[in-house]
């Protein structure tokens, strides 16, 4: 895959995408990354990329130019361009389910906007998604797009070592995760469940459902209506809701 950044401040990626599984990632040619400063495609002296707002009011906009002149290059060098994506509040939250999604593409452009936001021309005109990691203002996109870039990447085929951990993590099932042990066995008088210890998978297996339930139940209870439950689920869910009700009568 390759993902296309456009911002003012290409720096502030330098730290995320040099460590970890993006880089692996990177040095095993399964992403590339490329960051693009729009400051480059400014005309004047200054490079600068903003400008008042018509109509007054407080802040600056970004301006059209170089977001058009950016992704006119871009077209140069990729021939096709795949999804353009603004990072901003207004945009669809993201999701699981929306990396997943992104994560089958072979080609993402990514604007990160700032100041008062970008010319609407820009999002008319250039921009295919909008998304938003989040119901608050940051001070731009780049984080958002880092924690894309995060996301996204971990699902594309050959990113992480072994697909068991994707299949079991939170959210990849529609529930959230059950809880995690490593050794020692008792920690300052903490101990691990004995089921985990016990060696019998039948029950470790149906031990982590009911956990995920369990967990999903009293943190997320909305997402309940979106998994597809099987008949184990739902009898799990019914013994966890009697087990509930009984606590809340006593």
């Amino acid at each position: 895959m390759i993902i296309d950044i456009l911002t003012i401040f290409p720096e502030m990626f330098s730290g995320p995408f040099s460590a970890s599984i993006i880089k692996r990632a990177q040095e095993k040619g399964l992403l590339i990354i490329n960051l693009i400063n729009l400051r480059d495609f400014s005309r004047n002296k200054h490079h600068t990329v903003d400008d008042a707002p018509y109509g007054g009011g407080a802040g600056m906009v970004m301006a059209p130019q170089p977001f058009f002149e950016a992704i006119d290059w871009l077209k140069s060098q990729r021939h096709t361009l795949g999804r353009v994506i603004l990072l901003c509040p207004t945009g669809q939250v993201f999701s699981h389910v929306l990396a997943g999604e992104l994560a089958r593409e072979e080609h993402l452009v990514l604007i990160c906007g700032h100041y008062e936001g970008v010319d609407e021309r820009v999002r008319e005109h250039l921009v295919t998604d909008e998304v938003s990691i989040g119901d608050y203002i940051l001070t731009g996109g780049e984080l958002p797009a880092a924690l894309m870039v995060d996301a996204v990447s971990r699902l594309i085929p050959g990113v992480l070592g072994k697909n068991a951990s994707l299949q079991e993590e939170t959210f990849q099932q529609g529930l959230l995760e059950y809880p995690q042990y490593t050794r020692p066995p008792v920690y300052r008088d903490y101990a691990v469940p004995e089921v985990l210890m016990s060696g019998h998978h039948e029950k470790v297996r149906r031990w982590r459902k009911k956990q995920a339930l369990l967990r999903t139940i009293e943190r997320r209870p909305e997402l309940l209506n979106s998994v597809l439950l099987t008949t184990e689920d739902r009898e799990i869910l019914k013994e966890i809701l009697i087990f509930l009700k009984q606590l809340n009568l006593e």
